[in-house]
């Protein structure tokens, strides 16, 4: 169950990882990372709820708190416009 759970989790991670161009995007998609990686780490100490909560919280807080300018993991699938970040961003997108 815990080798299931923690290749779920880490998969997630990567599906999740390019996704927010704004801060709710952002917040949610860190969010969902830190409690995949929190949850890792915390069924290896014995208790991956409490990973998963604090990794979410943490996550959140990064995700929401960064400049999508800054660090740029790439717009959503459902996002994808490189106009969009010219707009936001001030200069064209860096492939």
């Amino acid at each position: 169950m815990r080798t299931t759970l923690l290749i779920t989790g880490l998969t997630a991670a990567l599906l999740l990882a390019g996704c927010g161009t704004d801060p709710g995007d952002r917040m949610a998609s860190g969010a969902m990372i830190g409690a995949a990686g929190g949850a890792a780490l915390g069924a290896i100490g014995g208790n991956p709820a409490l990973g998963a909560a604090a990794g979410a919280v943490a996550g959140g807080v990064v995700g929401a708190a960064s400049d999508p300018c800054t660090l740029n993991l790439g717009d959503p699938v459902w996002k994808n416009d490189r106009r969009a970040y010219e707009r936001r961003c001030g200069r064209p997108y860096r492939d």
